[in-house]
């Protein structure tokens, strides 16, 4: 008996092997790399291309106006650090949480998401060109 994948699982596959590997880099960055550059702009760039891969797990089809969606959903996160989220929260003593959600606005971040979220929409035109 040969097990046959479908071309949306061999997707599925390849983007949840994207966002492990990643995101396993996103925590190399931020547990070892204490720069003026990667650290702060480089990581910020790859953080929407690790949650682009984690949509795409569910979300295999191309969704035209994933990357912009994206950037929304980043920098509204940012911004509601603006607004000391994590304080309003609570949740200043919980370390992973204060990590993940972030508890520094800066507008620099947002400027990352944009570059991060161009690449994107340059690899989803450039990716369904040369499908036909």
């Amino acid at each position: 008996m040969i097990l046959q994948i479908s071309k949306k699982d061999q997707l599925r596959i390849k983007y949840a092997i994207a966002f492990f590997l990643l995101l396993f880099l996103e925590v190399l960055i931020a547990l070892y790399v204490h720069d003026n550059f990667v650290r702060p702009y480089v990581g910020d760039i790859l953080v929407v291309i690790v949650l682009y891969c984690f949509v795409r797990i569910f979300i295999p089809r191309r969704y035209k106006l994933l990357p912009l969606y994206l950037f929304i959903f980043a920098a509204g996160i940012e911004i509601l650090q603006y607004f000391r989220l994590v304080h309003i929260l609570g949740l200043e003593n919980n370390t992973f949480l204060r990590i993940l959600i972030g508890s520094v606005f800066d507008i620099k971040d947002i400027g990352c998401y944009g570059v991060g979220c161009f690449w994107l929409g340059i690899f989803e035109l450039i990716k369904n060109k040369t499908k036909y």
